[in-house]
């Protein structure tokens, strides 16, 4: 799972800006490891920079724009009625009656709720009144209708 992006460079010590950071902070602690490009990486040096951002050194040298990943088996089971991204993209979206309405390919962070962003450009709100059942291992979710007018 990815929890941050490589950013631009902070200092001359090899520090980099996260981009996109987990909201989990202690993924980015000194001492904890993280994956670039499928090698493990220890984060060596971590604090805030400016405006809040996270600055993290690692072990070694990594290109601007990698991911920062922990393997799955790393992250707690996400509560009742909460989904990690990954577990959404993909899925198949139909609405109450068998409409498919597409496949999810993105969820996206709004101030107000998520949003499932469609195939197609749909984008439907991750609230209690449209999204109606998440079956992850049946591959769907079930959303009420008159939400993809």
């Amino acid at each position: 799972m990815t929890v941050g992006t490589v950013g631009r460079p902070h200092g001359l010590g090899g520090a980099f800006v996260v981009e996109r950071p987990s909201e989990d902070d202690t993924r980015f602690a000194v001492g904890a490891t993280l994956h670039v490009a499928g090698e493990p990486a220890e984060v060596v040096e971590s604090k805030r920079g400016g405006g809040g951002r996270v600055v993290i050194r690692l072990d070694r040298k990594v290109e601007r724009g990698a991911a920062l990943q922990v393997p799955k088996a790393d992250l707690p089971a996400p509560g009742r009625d909460a989904y990690y991204v990954f577990d959404l993209v993909g899925l198949e979206v139909e609405e109450e009656g068998g409409r498919t309405l597409g496949r999810v390919t993105d969820v996206v962070h709004y101030p107000a709720n998520d949003v499932l962003e469609l195939e197609g450009g749909i984008v439907l709100p991750m609230v209690s009144a449209c999204i109606k059942e998440v079956d992850t291992e049946g591959g769907r979710i079930v959303v009420a209708a008159g939400f993809a007018e």
